[in-house]
């Protein structure tokens, strides 16, 4: 029996709680307080990896784009101190960093600029009020908000990863679950993300189907803009292409290769996300379409989900790139956030990309039909 069959019980015992828990929302002893403008929620079933955040990020753009002042209230996993709040971006500049505001939230800020304001608050409920007093907020995204029934939210929007959709399918701590497939009944869109990284998404789709056949079902696929050398990355504005320097040195780098025929150019790939192989499969699809095959992976090294990078941590991947031969180093934006101060001897790039959702239309009124 392995460690988690031994924790089924407790699996269980946290499924029920959550069960009665909701069951108290449901009946109205368990108070939601209404925020005051349009609330949209955008959370998961399971923990962490589901591709989450881009779907953040596209929200956040279609509301901006419609003249909403944007506000994302969000917890801030793995910052060091969650019981305080922190004004990250006050939708001109980045006010926090990884450490104090946690390295999706900078990641967001990075990515969306302008058109953002972001607050990390485990109250997210007071967080609002004073986001609304002070910047004049016209729209909220609950960023992780599904299990957040405290904030009431005009649309609630669940992820769900086509690569794992509900982990070995046990409930917390034996497996990945938050609460269990049939609270899908208090969705109002389901967005199945990585869609693109599974032949079929018919029988997701299906098992969706019986648990909610009203919510409207979208695709995302993830696609890659570009690969950023991670000094440009780290030194430009957020949300500008001012300097694109760092991306032509990857297109160098390539484009040597393919006329020089020096070999393959390879990559030691290391990120720590919830979903790490989807990253790594999603690099080894974008490198089978460049041109004689003259970049390959490798190299992988995991770490967990919103680790914290040290000096050891680079010295340790680039000792593992040297024993095999890597030429460069490449990791996600998530992680990018926090090797600022680092010191690398093999270069290393940052991956920057987006969600692309299948009907954007459709989504735009779903989110202001209300």
């Amino acid at each position: 029996m392995n460690l988690e069959d031994l924790l089924i019980p407790f699996g269980k015992v946290f499924g029920r709680s959550v069960d009665i828990r909701n069951a108290l929302y449901d009946r109205g002893v368990l108070r939601s307080y209404d925020l005051g403008v349009r609330t949209i929620s955008v959370g998961n079933l399971t923990t962490g990896g589901t591709g989450k955040t881009p779907i953040v990020a596209l929200v956040a753009e279609i509301l901006a784009g419609e003249g909403e002042r944007v506000c994302i209230l969000t917890r801030g996993y793995g910052r060091k101190h969650t019981g305080r709040r922190v004004l990250v971006s006050d939708g001109q500049k980045i006010l926090s960093d990884p450490e104090a505001g946690g390295d999706e939230p900078i990641e967001l800020a990075r990515r969306l600029g302008e058109r953002a304001i972001i607050i990390a608050d485990a109250d997210r409920v007071s967080a609002a009020a004073w986001a609304r007093e002070r910047f004049g907020v016209t729209a909220f995204i609950l960023d992780d908000g599904f299990q957040h029934r405290r904030a009431r939210r005009d649309v609630d929007i669940v992820c769900i990863d086509a690569t794992d959709p509900c982990g070995n399918g046990r409930m917390l701590p034996a497996g990945r679950l938050r609460e269990s497939f049939r609270n899908l009944d208090r969705a109002d869109a389901i967005v199945i993300t990585r869609a693109d990284l599974v032949s079929s998404t018919a029988e997701i789709e299906a098992r969706l189907r019986a648990r909610n056949a009203d919510a409207p079902l979208f695709r995302a696929v993830t696609q890659i803009k570009r690969f950023t050398e991670l000094v440009t990355f780290l030194d430009r504005e957020p949300q500008t292409d001012r300097d694109l320097t760092g991306v032509k040195v990857w297109e160098d780098l390539v484009r040597s290769r393919i006329s020089n025929d020096s070999g393959s150019l390879r990559v030691g790939a290391f990120c720590g996300i919830g979903n790490p192989d989807a990253f790594f499969e999603q690099l080894r699809r974008s490198f089978i379409g460049i041109r004689d095959s003259v970049v390959e992976i490798a190299m992988t090294r995991r770490f967990n989900d919103h680790h914290r990078y040290g000096q050891n941590d680079i010295d340790s991947i680039e000792r593992a790139s040297n024993e095999n031969g890597v030429d460069v180093l490449v990791t996600t934006a998530k992680d990018a956030v926090k090797l600022d101060g680092l010191k690398f001897r093999i270069p290393c790039f940052v991956v920057e990309s987006e969600s692309v959702i299948d009907r954007p239309e459709d989504l735009r009124v779903l989110l202001f039909g209300v």
